[in-house]
């Protein structure tokens, strides 16, 4: 059964976060957009290419009023350490969730039950503590920041829209489509 649709279930986890370790829960999310990253581990090679992807384009996220959180099965202290080695994921600004009992990468339905580790997969929840958003990469293929920023605008648009669609290839300014019995078979 898929997770889209469904509320953030509860969850209380460490994360880091410009040198310091928060705590976060899922009342942290209530009231803004947010975007969870589900990785399967720190030092390693693919995932921090799309961590730092994302950290470069950071700035934008928060202008659109999205926050972004980071989240593997490693410790917060891993985090912590992979900050400190790495020049790539020391550009984080972002809250970089530790998740060692893998309860809130269960609660997504992200977990490699036979390795221990996170799937690859985005979710963008709503202001609602709802999951508007999935999309799951195989572990081989990282994401792209400006992608998933076009796609925080069309869910943002028709969140904001209702009765409005955003057809193939949308960006903001384009065009939407206004959902219409008189539009049946006719685009």
């Amino acid at each position: 059964m898929s997770i889209i649709n469904t509320k953030v279930k509860p969850f209380k986890n460490i994360a880091f976060k410009k040198n310091e370790f928060i705590e976060v829960t899922e009342q942290n999310l209530e009231g803004k957009w947010n975007v969870f990253i589900f990785y399967p581990a720190d030092f390693t090679f693919v995932c921090p290419t799309e961590l730092g992807d994302i950290a470069d384009h950071y700035i934008e996220f928060q202008t659109l009023g999205v926050d972004v959180y980071s989240v593997s099965t490693d410790t917060h202290f891993s985090h912590k350490a992979w900050n400190s080695l790495s020049d790539t994921i020391s550009k984080i600004n972002y809250a970089m969730i530790g998740d060692p009992t893998g309860i809130l990468t269960r609660n997504f339905d992200m977990m490699q039950e036979d390795t221990g580790t996170a799937n690859r997969g985005t979710f963008i929840i709503d202001p609602k503590n709802i999951i508007q958003y999935i999309e799951i990469n195989p572990n081989g293929i990282g994401r792209n920041a400006i992608e998933l920023l076009n796609k925080i605008e069309a869910i943002q648009y028709i969140y904001n829209n209702p009765g409005k669609v955003c057809p193939a290839k949308w960006k903001k300014g384009d065009d939407s489509i206004t959902v219409s019995i008189d539009l049946v078979g006719k685009i």
